[in-house]
């Protein structure tokens, strides 16, 4: 049935195109009868929401991944940087909350750690829609903020980092064999705000896989057991693609190369002084409206991701 809904909101969205194709076919030919300044300005704007309807459509059909149609678990770390990178790692997960709103997608937090001052030290999410994981895997990497800190009592301009992890929530149970003795679990109380259950029971779980020192945790369900379930289930994702990426020596396409949180080793530079830009280092895409990309605007960076990895 989820795949079925895919195939008809995707020939909706043909149909719709064809429909606007020929209508804008129409405009111009009467305009060409009758050309007056707020006509021509009629037809631009039209054919501007053409192409963009187009372009979105066209991204769709790159994605064709094994897990591209899966939903997509999300981790941000806040790395070099103190409370600022805290503030960072804060400031992208709201970046992606807008993001995944505006597409219309689902988000549930599985995992949240405060910072001591301000922010987030770490939070792992979970989207749900269509093609979440093919279109969040372009995130996958290392993200640089370069601005004036409100946390610096000099006014200095300071450089963070906070680095995302992205994978696909494989529903399938997937064939990987785990050996107990591999796996450290540990538990401990969930954090965040309130509640009868929170903070009053040892439900949150950790795992260590020791073997690859692969770590996963859940805080968000209401018992252990189901705690440690999701958990072995993203252990269990993690593990497959490890797999998949040593058969394949595919690691950046499937999974992305893991690097330090750190200078040198950023997917993207989002500058707010001395002046205002958001660049792709791996694309070399810009956009220099940065309150923009930061209230969720980043369809621009996905698209040219993969239209690149095309």
């Amino acid at each position: 049935m989820k795949h079925l809904k895919g195939l008809q909101e995707s020939v909706k969205q043909i149909e719709k195109l064809y429909t606007d194709y020929e209508d804008l076919g129409l405009l111009i030919e009467m305009s060409e009868e009758d050309v007056d300044n707020e006509t021509v300005k009629g037809i631009e704007e039209e054919l501007n929401q053409f192409e963009e309807e187009f372009e979105e459509l066209r991204i769709q059909t790159l994605l064709t991944g094994e897990y591209d149609s899966s939903n997509a678990i999300v981790t941000l770390h806040a790395g070099a940087g103190g409370t600022e990178s805290c503030d960072w790692a804060g400031m992208l997960y709201r970046m992606y909350s807008r993001w995944a709103e505006k597409k219309g997608f689902s988000l549930e937090v599985l995992d949240y750690l405060d910072g001591d001052v301000a922010g987030i030290k770490g939070v792992t999410f979970e989207v749900e829609g269509e093609n979440a994981y093919g279109y969040l895997r372009s995130e996958k990497g290392v993200h640089r903020l370069v601005r004036i800190s409100p946390f610096n009592a000099a006014g200095k301009r300071q450089t963070s980092f906070a680095s995302c992890d992205v994978i696909p929530d494989i529903e399938d149970e997937i064939d990987i064999e785990i050996n107990e003795e591999d796996l450290r679990i540990d538990t401990y109380r969930s954090g965040g705000a309130g509640g009868q259950h929170v903070n009053k029971t040892s439900s949150a779980v950790r795992i260590t896989h020791l073997p690859t020192g692969i770590v996963v945790q859940c805080q968000n369900e209401r018992s252990q057991h189901m705690n440690k379930d999701k958990a072995m289930q993203m252990l269990k994702a993690k593990l497959y693609l490890l797999k998949e990426q040593e058969q394949a020596e595919k690691v950046s396409d499937i999974r992305g190369e893991m690097k330090e949180i750190g200078f040198g080793s950023q997917i993207r530079s989002y500058v707010m002084q001395p002046y205002t830009l958001v660049k792709d280092h791996r694309t070399n895409t810009e956009i220099s409206n940065v309150n923009a990309v930061m209230d969720g605007n980043i369809d621009p960076f996905i698209n040219a991701y993969l239209s690149a990895k095309r």
